[in-house]
C-alpha cells in the first residue's frame, strides 16, 4: 500500500512573509507572532508613510525601525534589499520610503565596507523616478549625515538627472520653494549632460543660470517650451487674463508648460471659471481628481465637466496614474456635485483591477477598530486605514461568487450586499466598532467557507481561544492583509494555508488565485 505518494500528501503552497515561531505580544495584548527580518521590513515598507504617527507607534519610532531594518539587510542580504527598494518606487508607488531606504542602504554598506551585491550607485538611481526626487534624496542625506556626500550617491543622482531633467520638468519642479534647486544639484553631483541628448547641455547651463543669475538667465532658443514660458512671464499682469480668455488660450498655456499650480500665481488673481477651463485640457487625471471641488466652486461648464469625467474614469488613465484606490474615495467624499459620483465609481473600479473574482464561499473580515481610525494614511490624505480596509474588503466581497462581508471591532456585524451594488454605496454602511476582538469575529462568522480574508492592522486583543487563525481548520487558507506594518502579527504565516500580504494597493490580491492554484508566491519583484 502506498504510504507517502498519495493525493493527500500534496504540499500546500507557501508565501514569503514568514513567522519565526517566536511569540510576541500585540499592542492589544494578544498572542502575536514574530516575523523574520525580511518579512518585517516588507510589511513596514508597504504601509509606512515616513514620519507618520500611528495609533501604537510614533512617526520617529517607525522611521527608526525602518532605517534599522534596511541597514541590517543592506549588509546581510543586499540583492533582496535592492530589489525591495526598486519595487517600492516602481510598482509599489511609495516615493518617500524608497528614497529614505536607498540612502540608508548606501550608508550601511559604506560603513561596513561591503562590496558584494548591487552597487550603491545603481540602487540610488533605481529609486529616482521623478525630476524632483534627486533633490529629495540629497536633502535627506545632508539633513541626516551632513554635506559630505559620498561618490556613489553623487553618481547615482547624476545618472538620474541625465534621465529626468528636461524643459517641462524644470518649469514644474525647479521652484524657489525647494531647498535644492536643479542648479544646486548639478553643482553638487557634477552631472555632465547625456551625450545622446544634444539639447541637454544648454538646458543644464540654463538651470545653473536661473539659480545663480535669475535676472539675466535666458532659456535656450531651441527649447520652445521654455521660450514660450518666458514670453508669458514677460507679459504685464494686466494683460495676462486676456491670454486665458482668448480662443487659443488653452493652447498657449500648454505650449508654455504652464501647470495649474503655476497659473494662479501668474495671474495674480483668482482661479475662476475661465482660468480652470483653459488649464483643464493640460491637467493629468489625478490633478483633475484632486480639484473636482474647485471646478464646482468656480462653476465650470457641463461640457468641460463631461470631458473631465471621461478622462478620470478612462481605464488607461487610471492605470497610468498608478494611484491607490482610496484616492478616489477621498475625491468622492469631498466633491460637492453628484456629477462626479459615477465617474469616480468607475475609476475606483478600474483601480481595483487586481481584485480577483474568487470562486466558492469566502469570508471577508474588515477591521473597524479604533486603531484603524486613529491616523490618516498620509499627510495629504483625509482617509485612514479603516477606509482603505473597507474599500478592499467590499471590492473582494462584491466580486466573489459567494461572500460574507463582516466588519469587526469589539463586536462584529455582517453587511448585506445587493446585486450590482457600487463599492462607494456600500462604504457608507461601515461603522466604528471600538476594540479589536478578531478571534471572536472569526468564531462568530466562520461557517465552513472555502477561505478567509482578514484586512487589519493585526493588533488584536487577547482571547483564551487563541489567535484568529487558529479558529479556522488547517486545510482552509487564511489570508491576512496587513495595513499597518507593526512588528507582531496576529498569527503565523509563511507556512501551508496561512499567508500575510501588505500594502495599500490591490496588487497583493493577485497572490490569492496563484496560491490556490498550488503555486508558491514569491516576493513581488521576483515573481
Amino acid at each position: 500500500m502506498a504510504r507517502f505518494n498519495t493525493k493527500a500528501a500534496k504540499t500546500q503552497p507557501t508565501s514569503r512573509v514568514t513567522s519565526t515561531g517566536r511569540v510576541l505580544r500585540t499592542y492589544q495584548g494578544g498572542r502575536g507572532s514574530e516575523r523574520d527580518t525580511r518579512s518585517e521590513l516588507f510589511l513596514l515598507s508597504v504601509a509606512n508613510f515616513v514620519s507618520q504617527q500611528t495609533f501604537y507607534e510614533s512617526g520617529a519610532d517607525r522611521d527608526d525601525r525602518f532605517a534599522t531594518l534596511v541597514r541590517e539587510l543592506a549588509v546581510t542580504d543586499p540583492a533582496w534589499t535592492a530589489g525591495l527598494l526598486g519595487w517600492l518606487r516602481g510598482e509599489g508607488n511609495l516615493r518617500t520610503a524608497s528614497i529614505v531606504g536607498a540612502a540608508e542602504y548606501v550608508k550601511a554598506r559604506l560603513d561596513a565596507g561591503a562590496t558584494d551585491g548591487p552597487s550603491n550607485r545603481q540602487v540610488v538611481d533605481s529609486v529616482l523616478r521623478r525630476p524632483d526626487e534627486p533633490g529629495e534624496l540629497l536633502a535627506y542625506w545632508t539633513t541626516r549625515y551632513g554635506r559630505n556626500i559620498p561618490k556613489p550617491v553623487k553618481r547615482g543622482v547624476a545618472d538620474a538627472v541625465r534621465r529626468l531633467y528636461g524643459g517641462t520638468s524644470l518649469l514644474k519642479y525647479d521652484t524657489a520653494s525647494k531647498g535644492y534647486r536643479f542648479g544646486d544639484i548639478l553643482n553638487l553631483v557634477h552631472a555632465a549632460p547625456d551625450p545622446d541628448k544634444a539639447w541637454q547641455g544648454e538646458l543644464f547651463q540654463y538651470a545653473l543660470d536661473r539659480r545663480h543669475h535669475p535676472d539675466t538667465a535666458v532659456p535656450p532658443a531651441s527649447n520652445r517650451v521654455l521660450t514660450a514660458h518666458r514670453e508669458l512671464m514677460a507679459l504685464p499682469v494686466a494683460q495676462r487674463r486676456s491670454v486665458v480668455t482668448a480662443p487659443d488660450g488653452a493652447e498657449r498655456l500648454v505650449a508654455a508648460g504652464m501647470t495649474w499650480e503655476a497659473l494662479a500665481g501668474w495671474l495674480q488673481g483668482p482661479m475662476d471659471k475661465a482660468a480652470w477651463e483653459a488649464v483643464i485640457p493640460s491637467m493629468g487625471s489625478m490633478a483633475l481628481v484632486r480639484n473636482l471641488r474647485n471646478f464646482d466652486e468656480a462653476g465650470v461648464s457641463d461640457e468641460v465637466a463631461a470631458r473631465v469625467a471621461a478622462k478620470i474614469s478612462d481605464p488607461a488613465e487610471v492605470a497610468r496614474s498608478r494611484q491607490f484606490p482610496f484616492r478616489y474615495l477621498a475625491a468622492y467624499q469631498h466633491a460637492p456635485s453628484l456629477r462626479w459620483a459615477y465617474p469616480l465609481e468607475r475609476a475606483l473600479g478600474h483601480s481595483l483591477a487586481n481584485v480577483p473574482a474568487l470562486p466558492g464561499r469566502t469570508l471577508v473580515l474588515v477591521d473597524r477598530s479604533g486603531s484603524m481610525f486613529y491616523s490618516r494614511l498620509s499627510d495629504r490624505s483625509e482617509l485612514n486605514r479603516a477606509d482603505a480596509a473597507a474599500i478592499f474588503g467590499t471590492a473582494l466581497a462584491l466580486r466573489a461568487a459567494d461572500a460574507d462581508l463582516v466588519e469587526f471591532g469589539t463586536t462584529s456585524k455582517r453587511l448585506d450586499l445587493g446585486a450590482g451594488e457600487s463599492v462607494l454605496k456600500v462604504l457608507g454602511r461601515f461603522g466604528d466598532l471600538g476594540g479589536t476582538d478578531t478571534t471572536s469575529a472569526v468564531r462568530s462568522h466562520y461557517r465552513g467557507q472555502d477561505r478567509v480574508l482578514i484586512i487589519t492592522d493585526e493588533q488584536y486583543a487577547y482571547s483564551h481561544h487563541g489567535d484568529p487563525t487558529e479558529q479556522i481548520p488547517a486545510h482552509v487558507p487564511v489570508y491576512t492583509w496587513n495595513l499597518a506594518g507593526y512588528r507582531a502579527g496576529h498569527g503565523p504565516s509563511g507556512k501551508a494555508g496561512r499567508h500575510t500580504f501588505g500594502g495599500l494597493s490591490d496588487a497583493a490580491f493577485r497572490m490569492v488565485p496563484l496560491l490556490e492554484a498550488a503555486r508558491d508566491a514569491d516576493w513581488p519583484w521576483a515573481a
